[in-house]
């Protein structure tokens, strides 16, 4: 691959970050040593760096030769996420996880590194005109770092045309790089379902108000709320991942509940599948007796990417790895 030298010569100072970062993992808004790693690094390299944006993100600024941008039109972002999964890590790796209860399972670590490697790397040439503004976000995972940077004022203190971002993926070979313009990545809900029904003995049932007959029925109509309800061409998952309910061989239980997940790309399904679920629950409610409370939790917006920038990072990306790799 054409890389260029001097991007080569940070490779063994970018896996010792890496491994740094590895062995220190922080979830969601804990990510304090993470940052100031983080802020440090940016520092020694000379860019302007802010701290506590979004509680633990860190926003680095790089002028380029001729200056700053005076406009956001020469002002582009370069993200990556910091934070951790609330998981064990039993690997052995010689740098694994020394805090109990956390681990970089998912590859931030390597995702910062690059984002270090490429502010090092401008801040040594400054090759470029216009601002680059280093994003380094907190709570990736579950805590919607994203949305809270910019409710604290990220784009309104640094402005700029776009944002750019890349993620690990372990299931493509090395020297290869996936790109997708429109919808990328799902938007994640989930639901808890609480089903109040009648407990009795189980020899008389009909002295009862099953809840888990009553679970049986939503989770057989759920099914039918994406095979008959969205159009084939369209993408949508609803899954029901667990289902709990009594504790005795010889009881009905008074209550049961059900949890699941749903994923979708468009925001009009997304309303669809949430209003379908809601009138399943409510008239299979009233038709066995049962009171069926609902908690549907929106997650994440899905990822869209921009047509014009996917096929410009293809391009370049090209330049490095040849169009059979793209």
């Amino acid at each position: 691959m054409p890389v260029h030298n001097s991007i080569s010569n940070l490779h063994d100072e970018m896996t010792r970050w890496r491994q740094h970062l590895h062995q220190h993992p922080e979830i969601a808004f804990e990510e304090v040593e993470t940052a100031a790693f983080v802020a440090s690094r940016l520092q020694e390299f000379g860019l302007e760096v802010k701290t506590g944006l979004g509680k633990t993100g860190v926003v680095g600024v790089l002028h380029g030769a001729k200056g700053a941008a005076t406009t956001a039109e020469k002002r582009i972002a370069l993200r990556a996420d910091m934070d951790a999964l609330p998981m064990d890590e039993e690997t052995g790796l010689s740098y694994a996880s020394v805090n109990p209860g956390r681990m970089h399972a998912c590859g931030h670590d390597g995702h910062t590194s690059m984002l270090l490697g490429a502010a090092k790397y401008l801040a040594e040439t400054r090759n470029f005109d216009g601002t680059v503004v280093f994003v380094f976000q907190p709570a990736e995972e579950n805590g919607g770092g994203a949305k809270v940077m910019m409710d604290d004022g990220l784009f309104r203190q640094f402005p700029v045309r776009s944002v750019w971002a890349m993620h690990n993926s372990p299931s493509i070979p090395v020297g290869k790089i996936a790109v997708r313009p429109g919808p990328s990545m799902a938007a994640v809900d989930d639901f808890n379902i609480k089903i109040d029904g009648k407990g009795g003995h189980a020899a008389r049932p009909h002295g009862t108000i099953d809840p888990i007959m009553v679970g049986v029925q939503l989770y057989n109509a759920f099914q039918t709320v994406i095979s008959r309800g969205v159009d084939p061409i369209e993408s949508a998952v609803l899954s029901v991942t667990q289902f709990h309910a009594g504790s005795a061989n010889n009881v009905i239980p008074n209550t049961a509940t059900m949890v699941g997940t749903v994923r979708t790309f468009d925001v009009e399904i997304r309303a669809f599948i949430q209003n379908r679920m809601t009138e399943i629950c409510r008239h299979i409610g009233d038709l066995q007796g049962a009171k069926i409370t609902l908690d549907y939790n929106r997650g994440y917006p899905p990822l869209v990417n921009s047509a014009a920038e996917t096929d410009f990072a293809a391009r370049v990306a090209a330049e490095i790895v040849g169009d059979e790799n793209i």
